[in-house]
């Protein structure tokens, strides 16, 4: 059975920095591109960051210099390292994975975490 589960999450003034993990089991993932997805209450899934097989790397426009997607393969585990953290960061913060190209849109991922709550206070 295939499981993504990720970690890290919690409370953090603005300004500070939160590392998120997420490990998968059941399967390799060398091949897949890994993602991260984060939703507001009351708001859409929307893609942060994503990471190809080859280490290519992708990130939407509010993350930009602020957080940074890795991934170790020989782990299985991909993280996201959040830095300058804002109120607006706020949110479930979802990895995801799928086989082929990165996209950003959430439908396009097969396997899905069950989260992680990130709260910025201001």
């Amino acid at each position: 059975q295939v499981q993504l589960v990720e970690s890290g999450g919690g409370l953090v003034q603005a300004g500070g920095s939160l590392r998120l993990s997420c490990a998968a089991s059941g399967r390799t993932f060398s091949t897949y591109t890994r993602a991260w997805f984060r939703q507001a209450p009351g708001k859409e899934r929307e893609f942060v960051a994503a990471i190809s097989w080859s280490g290519s790397t992708y990130y939407t426009d509010s993350v930009k210099g602020r957080f940074t997607i890795s991934r170790d393969n020989a782990k299985n585990t991909v993280y996201l390292q959040m830095n300058s953290l804002k109120p607006e960061d706020t949110a479930v913060y979802y990895c995801a994975a799928r086989l082929v190209a990165e996209s950003r849109t959430p439908g396009q991922y097969y396997y899905w975490g069950q989260g992680t709550q990130v709260t910025v206070s201001s």
